[in-house]
């Protein structure tokens, strides 16, 4: 079986109740759940909250392959690991240790069902444990403290066109197997790769200009 599972907590500091929060015409939480439902990988979606409005959201979209499940308040606070809920709710399963568990985050709502499906193809080909959406950058980066460089070499700074750049994750999504996530309680673990994704993609909402921004992006790609 694989199952996509949402994390959806009802707290949030800088935008209050943001997963229900519209954007682009829809509360946020719509697009990641459109973006399972719609994956012809995915047997069953997941969305894990502690709050009751976000509950009745949720449901109000009628996606059958829908299951909710209410979080441990201890799990659901700032400084809870998505982790922490990951176990929390696979403890309570009979999932099999070779069932594949798809992290999506809600705070990304540009990914695709066609992104999802994309991914969970190159795990397979690839015989890889675990798997990440990337984007690839090409910035120069440096270390904050102390000041040095990450990836390259400032006194023999390369072209663009010929710097092979890094990877980064976007926090979209993770795939892993359940028995992996409970040995390890880590969302990626052993033989782990990564799928590139198109770069507006590799933007989260955490912040109020983050919405302005993802916004923007949704309604020129046609979200």
């Amino acid at each position: 079986m694989n199952i996509a599972f949402i994390p959806a907590r009802g707290g949030s500091k800088s935008i209050p109740l943001k997963n229900i929060k519209e954007i682009n015409g829809r509360p946020l939480i719509y697009w990641v759940l459109h973006a399972a439902g719609g994956a012809k990988c995915i047997d069953k979606i997941v969305v894990a909250t502690d709050s009751n409005k976000i509950a009745e959201t949720v449901l109000s979209f009628n996606c059958s392959k829908l299951e909710l499940y209410m979080r441990d308040a201890e799990n659901a606070q700032d400084t809870s690991a998505t982790e922490s809920v990951m176990l929390e709710y696979l403890k309570k399963t009979d999932y099999k240790p070779d069932d594949k568990f798809f992290l999506i985050q809600a705070t990304s709502p540009m990914l695709k069902a066609e992104h999802i499906d994309k991914m969970y193809e190159k795990l397979i080909s690839e015989g890889a444990d675990s798997i990440f959406s990337g984007v690839v950058e090409k910035q120069f980066k440096w270390f904050k403290e102390p000041v040095k460089p990450v990836n390259y070499d400032y006194r023999n700074r390369p072209r663009r066109q010929d710097f092979v750049g890094l990877v980064a994750e976007t926090g979209a999504c993770y795939i892993n197997t359940v028995g992996n996530i409970i040995r390890e309680k880590c969302r990626i673990s052993g033989n782990i790769t990564f799928c590139e994704l198109p770069r507006y993609t590799a933007y989260e909402i955490d912040e109020p200009e983050d919405w302005i921004i993802v916004e923007q992006l949704m309604r020129h790609f046609g979200y």
